[in-house]
């Protein structure tokens, strides 16, 4: 019996594909942390059954039918619509705002909808033949609040896709103008994948020092994770791709 304190966190697989939700479901359900609690194979019926199911944690494929997870992703975390009325279908999450992180799952290395799908509100981005560990690290990391930005493919998505924004998604640089110069030092190697400890070893600082940096730059961004304060720096210019 788990200790009441410690939850199981509860998943949600959306896949087109039954025998890709079975293997990760297999891989999710043999640990004792995690429990899968609903499937769907469309992002429309998801939706409808996260109305009803409380989940922490949605791993959403992108090319499906009906509602890809594009449209998916913007409905459950009210992106489309500035966080109106949005976020009401995971209401049973007992995350921050009552909404399931998102993580998307795509086979691409570089796939044009996941950037887009991060700006649309998920947390990060999985490969579907990830090693089974890779998954439930992201999983577990998500849950925590962080966003899934370190592993390398995360770097190189984030570099080719910036290239391709429409020069009017663009960012204002004026975003930037609230970050002070170490603010901006951290942002820059959060962009560049590196974790809080590595951060801290690089600006000889405590770690501790590091979260509160961090902390600090998501306020004054506004943004909701680690993710999208990264797709912020690439859009106001502050990292470029390759960099």
């Amino acid at each position: 019996m788990r200790p009441e304190l410690d939850p199981a966190i509860r998943v949600a697989l959306v896949d087109d594909q039954q025998l890709v939700r079975a293997g990760f479901a297999m891989v999710i359900s043999s640990q004792p942390d995690m429990e899968i609690v609903l499937e769907a194979g469309d992002g429309a019926q998801a939706l409808r059954l996260l109305g009803s199911h409380p989940v922490d944690v949605v791993l959403m494929d992108v090319r499906m039918p009906t509602m890809d997870g594009l449209a998916a992703t913007r409905e459950l975390t009210g992106a489309a619509n500035g966080n109106e009325g949005g976020g009401s279908a995971g209401s049973g999450s007992d995350s921050a705002d009552g909404t399931p992180k998102v993580i998307i799952l795509t086979t691409f290395d570089l796939d044009e909808y996941v950037l887009h799908a991060i700006k649309a509100g998920a947390s990060g981005f999985l490969l579907k033949d990830a090693p089974p560990e890779e998954m439930l690290a992201a999983i577990r990391t998500v849950r925590r609040g962080d966003a899934v930005i370190a592993p390398s493919s995360t770097r190189r998505l984030l570099d080719h896709l910036s290239t391709l924004l429409p020069g009017e998604e663009r960012a204002s640089p004026d975003l930037l103008d609230g970050l002070t110069e170490r603010e901006r030092e951290v942002l820059v190697l959060m962009a560049r994948g590196r974790s809080n400890t590595e951060i801290a070893n690089e600006l000889f600082v405590a770690e501790a020092t590091v979260k509160t940096h961090v902390g600090r730059v998501l306020a004054k961004l506004d943004a909701r994770d680690r993710v999208q304060a990264v797709v912020i720096a690439y859009e106001t210019g502050l990292v470029s791709p390759g960099s």
